[in-house]
């Protein structure tokens, strides 16, 4: 996996393992069927309890994200609906501390879709598929 995160003091440790985990199954960088890590290796890359890691995967598999397999390890879900759910669910909360940042600072609606569309445009597409479908 990639580099460590930085956890915020406020909010549960496990609670931000668990987003982290979704980010990376939504983002394609876990697909459906892979193994996690075991609960002793996470804990070593995120450099947290192993008991911290075990409470995110049974919150995880309480939610559906991933199943364990007894002997065999835990693996990301191949519930592609749910996996699409959680990835919509994440969207929603970006978007909204977006526009609840963009409010904060004054800008209005109209505004505040300018600047998307002004990014958009500037930004490189990362995908074939980002091209404009005309």
């Amino acid at each position: 996996m990639a580099v460590r995160p930085v956890f915020d003091e406020n909010i549960p440790i496990y609670l931000q393992i668990i987003d982290l985990i979704k980010q990376r199954i939504c983002a394609g960088q876990m697909v459906m069927g892979d193994k996690l890590p075991s609960v002793r290796d996470m804990a070593v890359e995120l450099r947290v309890n192993p008991n911290t890691i075990q409470r995110a995967y049974q919150e995880l598999e309480r939610e559906g994200m991933v199943f364990t397999q007894r002997g065999m390890g835990t693996f990301v879900t191949e519930d592609k609906d749910r996996i699409d759910s959680v990835r919509n669910e994440l969207a929603g909360r970006l978007v909204q501390q977006f526009v609840d940042g963009m409010v904060s600072l004054g800008f209005q609606k109209q505004q505040i879709l300018c600047h998307v569309e002004a990014y958009l445009e500037r930004r490189p597409a990362i995908r074939p598929d980002d091209k404009e479908r005309g």
